[in-house]
């Protein structure tokens, strides 16, 4: 039987520390939440290798990124203790489960319903209490419980809405990966009045959130 919190501990300091993540709230918060719980039962023995893991249908290309890739966006947000964060691409639940951890409150917005059911389960199952699961498109982000302190996008894009830029507090940071592959870089974007400007966080290759690709270009 695999030892799921020794599997842990080994994640945070071969992947995590090894990879520039030197948040101690973030270590702890990841260290803590079982990551096994949000992927399917034939994933759950390979939960923490550092891989993007499938976590539905193969069709929907839905995946839990790589967990230092995860921890070094998190930390790029600079989530604060009394933040009030929106995570677009909730999948089962993950991302939220870590970021309750560090923020006020969450609220993690899916569109597939089968993602949502499972991520709001499993949330209850541990007892989260600061986190809600809310189901819309990913593109119009939730402008209901909005304007947010942090938007944590849980995926790449290769086209960032404005919709999420307005939805952000004056001085509010929304951390993304933007690009396809080997082209894919973590940025971080900070609003001032009504402009959102951005800088390069780290490099990573990222499966593209459902909806968020370019347009296919066509040449005569």
């Amino acid at each position: 039987m695999t030892d799921f919190s020794q599997s842990r501990r080994k994640m945070v300091d071969n992947q995590l520390r090894t990879n520039d993540v030197t948040d101690h709230r973030i270590l702890d918060a990841m260290e803590l939440v079982p990551r096994e719980r949000f992927v399917p039962a034939s994933k759950k023995a390979i939960a923490y290798i550092d891989e993007d893991l499938p976590i539905g249908p193969a069709e929907s290309g839905r995946v839990l990124m790589k967990p230092h890739i995860f921890g070094k966006l998190v930390q790029l947000a600079e989530i604060k203790e009394d933040d009030v964060v929106l995570i677009v691409g909730a999948g089962t639940g993950y991302s939220s489960a870590v970021v309750s951890k560090l923020a006020a409150s969450v609220v993690a917005l899916e569109e597939n319903e089968d993602l949502a059911k499972a991520a709001t389960e499993v949330l209850v199952d541990l007892g989260i209490e600061n986190a809600v699961v809310v189901e819309g498109p990913l593109l119009k982000g939730y402008a209901a419980e909005g304007p947010y302190d942090v938007i944590l996008v849980d995926g790449a894009v290769e086209v960032l809405p404005d919709t999420f830029t307005e939805q952000l507090k004056d001085d509010g940071r929304l951390a993304v990966i933007e690009g396809r592959g080997g082209a894919g870089a973590a940025r971080l974007y900070q609003k001032s009045g009504d402009v959102a400007s951005s800088r390069f966080g780290f490099n990573a290759s990222v499966a593209i959130l459902p909806g968020f690709a370019k347009e296919a270009e066509f040449e005569f």
